[in-house]
C-alpha cells in the first residue's frame, strides 16, 4: 500500500536517493529543502506523487507550515523522515559559540520543530512512523566531531522518549544509525572550526583510522530504509553499514568491563 511520506533535507545525499526511491515504487513524497528549486526537478519526473516545499528547519512555525500543507495535499502523512542537518568537524576547544549554537540548532532542535509538527497529524490519523536521521556517532563518540557527536546524543535521548510517549496512539519512532557513507556530508556539506595547532596530532591520528572501507556506497541504503518503512513493528534503532553494529559492540564492551570495575564504588554511593 503506498504511503506519503515526508523527508527533510530532501535535495541531496541520503534525502535524495530515499525520496527517488519512495516515488520510483509508487509512494507519495513531500521533498523539502532550504532551497526549493534543488527539488524541483522531481516533479517534472514524478508529477502529481511529489509535493516540493522550501523548509528552513531552523523555522519552527515553517516546519509546522510545511507539515500542514503537506497534510491538506496529500490528506495523511504516514511517514516523517528527520533527514536535514550537517557535521560540524572541529575540536572542542576550537568550536566558537555560534558554531556550537548553529549546530545544536539544526541537528536537535531543527528535528524537534518538525517532529512536534508531525505528532498531532498522526494522533488525529491514528498511526503515523517519525524515523530520525541520527547516526552511530550518537552511539559512540569520536574526536574532533565533538559538537556534532552531542547533537546526536541529544537526538537519540529526545527519540527513546518519544518512542515510549507515543506508541500508545499507533505512532512508531525509529533511529537510523549510519555510520560513514560515501556522500557529501564529509565534504561540501560539511562545517569546519579555525584550527589550533595543538590538535594537529589529533586530527592527524583521527584521519589515519579512516580506509576506503570506512564508507558505504548511499545508494544502498535504499533497501534497508524500504523496509524500516514498511514494517509492522520497526525497531527503535537500525544500523546502515557493516562498520557500525562491530564497533559498537567493542565499545559497549569496554563500557560494561569499567563499569564492572566500579560497581562497588557505585553501589556504595547509594548510601543504604
Amino acid at each position: 500500500m503506498a504511503k506519503t511520506i515526508f523527508i527533510t533535507g530532501a535535495s541531496k545525499g541520503f534525502g535524495r536517493i530515499w525520496a527517488e526511491a519512495f516515488l520510483k515504487r509508487g509512494d507519495k513524497v513531500v521533498a523539502t529543502a532550504r532551497n526549493v528549486e534543488s527539488v524541483k526537478d522531481l516533479v517534472q519526473r514524478y508529477g502529481a506523487s511529489v509535493l516540493t516545499l522550501a523548509l528552513d528547519v531552523n523555522n519552527r512555525a515553517q516546519c509546522f507550515e510545511a507539515i500542514a500543507k503537506a497534510k491538506k495535499h496529500f490528506g495523511s502523512i504516514d511517514v516523517v523522515i528527520n533527514n536535514a542537518g550537517y557535521g560540524l568537524f572541529g575540536s572542542v576547544e576550537e568550536t566558537t559559540e555560534k558554531e556550537a549554537r548553529d549546530q545544536i540548532e539544526t541537528n536537535v532542535f531543527g528535528l524537534l520543530w518538525v517532529t512536534q509538527a508531525a505528532l498531532p497529524v498522526m494522533r488525529e490519523q491514528g498511526h503515523g512512523h517519525i524515523i530520525q536521521v541520527s547516526s552511530v556517532l550518537g552511539i559512540a563518540a569520536l574526536p574532533v566531531l565533538g559538537l556534532y557527536n552531542a547533537s546526536k546524543w541529544a537526538v537519540e535521548g529526545l527519540s527513546e522518549t518519544l518512542a515510549a510517549e507515543v506508541k500508545g496512539f499507533g505512532i512508531n519512532v525509529s533511529l537510523i544509525e549510519p555510520n560513514g557513507f560515501s556522500t557529501d556530508w564529509g565534504g561540501a556539506s560539511a562545517f569546519h572550526t579555525q584550527s589550533l595547532p595543538a590538535y594537529d596530532g589529533v586530527k592527524a591520528a583521527f584521519q589515519a583510522g579512516i580506509t576506503e572501507d570506512s564508507f558505504g556506497i548511499p545508494e544502498a541504503t535504499t533497501d534497508a530504509v524500504l523496509k524500516l518503512v514498511d514494517a509492522s513493528n520497526p525497531p527503535l534503532r537500525l544500523f546502515l553499514g557493516k562498520v557500525a553494529y562491530p564497533w559498537v559492540q567493542q565499545v559497549y564492551a569496554d563500557r560494561l568491563a569499567t563499569w564492572d570495575e566500579w560497581k562497588e564504588v557505585a553501589e556504595k554511593a547509594h548510601g543504604k
